[in-house]
This record gives structure tokens, C-alpha cells and sequence, in this order.
């Protein structure tokens, strides 16, 4: 069966968030000051074929340590439908 995998990547809230501050800076520019903080991420979209919905989980999330998210920088979310 085929499973869509929706991965969220973000920075840790302890880590400066350089893309993140320059777009904050960017909406302040632009007249949008009521906007205190930006967090910038990746949302990736997996198919993944597998026999079920919890391997389907767990091959995402071994992407996600392997590949498409820093553990030293980021966490990740992964949500399977």
C-alpha cells in the first residue's frame, strides 16, 4: 500500500534562526511590524510504499535521521496518511 508521508523540519528553538531574522527584518520593511518572530523550516512530502501504516511511519522518520533533517539543528515531525 501506499502511504503519503508529510515530514516538517524546523530549527531548535534554542538555535538563532538566521533565514528566519532576515524575513522578520523583511516583513518590519514592508510595514508588518506586528510580526514578532519568524521560524523558517522544510515541509517534505514522502509516498512511501509499504505493508503498513506504522512501517510506512517508520521508514519515514529513518529518512528524516538519515537524510533530511540535521539532528544537531533541527527536529522533525512526521505525519502519515
Amino acid at each position: 500500500m501506499t502511504y503519503t508521508a508529510q515530514v516538517k523540519v524546523m530549527p531548535h528553538k534554542e538555535l538563532l534562526d538566521p533565514q528566519g531574522k532576515a524575513v522578520l527584518g523583511g516583513l518590519g520593511n514592508l510595514g508588518l511590524g506586528d510580526i514578532k518572530d519568524v521560524r523558517i523550516g522544510k515541509h517534505i512530502t514522502l509516498q512511501v510504499e509499504a505493508a503498513t501504516e506504522a512501517d510506512a511511519r517508520q521508514i519515514a522518520e529513518e529518512a528524516a535521521k538519515k537524510l533530511l533533517a540535521n539532528p544537531v539543528m533541527e527536529m522533525f515531525e512526521v505525519q502519515i496518511s
